[in-house]
C-alpha cells in the first residue's frame, strides 16, 4: 500500500436502508463491490480503499449538514463525460438530486466537467469526468 493513500471513509447515517439505496447504487456504479456487512452497517471497496456507512446509536443529529464544519463532500472519478451523464440521469431513482442544475456540468468552472449530487440525508458527492 502507498503511504498517505486514503484507507477508508466512514459515514454515520440516520437510516441504513436509505444509505444502502443511495450509496450502494452510486458506489457499485463507480466500480466498488460490497466488502463487509453487519447489523448496523456495510461497506464497499475499490482498489483497497473502502467506504463505510453505519447507523450508529450515538448520532447527535438526524441529517448531515454539508454547510456546517466537517465534511462538505466526497469527490469520485466518474469516467468519461458520457458515463457521468448516464449516472446523473439515473441518480434520482436512487435517492440523489442534482445540485446546481443551472450550472451543470460546469458548476466547478469552465474547465471542470462534473456532477454534484446530494442524497436525502444531506451528503454531497462530486462525480468528475476525465
Amino acid at each position: 500500500m502507498s503511504r498517505g493513500r486514503l484507507h477508508h471513509v466512514e459515514l454515520w447515517v440516520p437510516s441504513l436502508d436509505r444509505a444502502e439505496r443511495s450509496w450502494g447504487w452510486l458506489l457499485t456504479t463507480l466500480g466498488y463491490t460490497e466488502h463487509q456487512r453487519w447489523e448496523a452497517g456495510l461497506s464497499w471497496i475499490l482498489d483497497g480503499t473502502y467506504v463505510v456507512v453505519e447507523q450508529s446509536p450515538a448520532l447527535a443529529a438526524d441529517t448531515h449538514d454539508r454547510l456546517a464544519p466537517g465534511l462538505n463532500h466526497l469527490a469520485f472519478h466518474g469516467g468519461t463525460r458520457e458515463e457521468v451523464d448516464r449516472l446523473v440521469e439515473a441518480a434520482p431513482e436512487h435517492g440523489w438530486v442534482l445540485l446546481f442544475p443551472d450550472r451543470h456540468p460546469r458548476a466547478g468552472g469552465p474547465d471542470h466537467y462534473a456532477a454534484y449530487l446530494e442524497n436525502g440525508d444531506g451528503y454531497e458527492v462530486e462525480v468528475v469526468a476525465g
